[in-house]
């Protein structure tokens, strides 16, 4: 028998808020859902709420924090080559835009006016963290022939991320997730091309 502690529960009480919370988020953006959503998918009070978040402003915080810790374990997690780990890195995407959702942190740099500002601190944690793995990936690439790139890894990492993110949106506002899978690729492809274009 399994014995729950009171700091336990409470523990499972605040993942289900952020799970549910970030499905929310995911597929409605920060502003798209309030506590009283949460508290009727949960079936239980805002009260309940309040004392595991006191703000919407802090849940949204914690919201990008868990978000941030889980993308960066699925990116330590990728083994392969430059190229191999670029499109296992655009598979993340792809993942999340089959079902409905858009990346978390695109959703909500979409409202970044709006948000307070520690959520807006998190987020661009969250692409400073992004744009570094992948200017990693994309140097290694250029110094093993896989890539060849005009401009700095970082600027071409920029490009990447912001190709990616906006490719999502436009995909949802479709209903085609394909055009996303389409436009990751010709961006992976024009690396390998620029390649083949300098060897000939």
């Amino acid at each position: 028998m399994r014995v729950t502690t009171g700091s336990s529960r409470v523990r499972e009480t605040s993942d289900r808020i952020l799970e549910e919370a970030g499905e929310l988020a995911q597929e409605r953006g920060f502003n798209g859902f309030s506590y009283a959503d949460i508290a009727a998918a949960l079936k239980i009070t805002k009260a309940s709420l309040h004392y595991h978040f006191a703000t919407k402003a802090e849940l949204g915080r914690a919201l990008i924090v868990r978000y941030t810790e889980r993308f960066q374990a699925a990116l330590d997690a990728l083994e392969g080559t430059p190229a191999n780990m670029l499109r296992m890195y655009v598979k993340l995407y792809e993942d999340v835009l089959v079902r409905d959702r858009m990346c978390l942190c695109g959703m909500f740099a979409a409202e970044y006016s709006t948000l307070p500002g520690p959520m807006r601190n998190e987020l661009r944690r969250f692409f400073d963290k992004n744009e570094a793995w992948l200017a990693r990936h994309l140097e290694q690439g250029r110094a093993n022939g896989d890539f060849q790139y005009e401009g700095s890894p970082v600027e071409m990492a920029r490009m990447l991320t912001a190709g990616l993110e906006g490719a999502m949106l436009l995909a949802r506002s479709f209903e085609q997730p394909e055009r996303f899978s389409a436009t990751a690729e010709r961006l992976l492809a024009e690396l390998a091309v620029a390649r083949r274009r300098k060897r000939s």
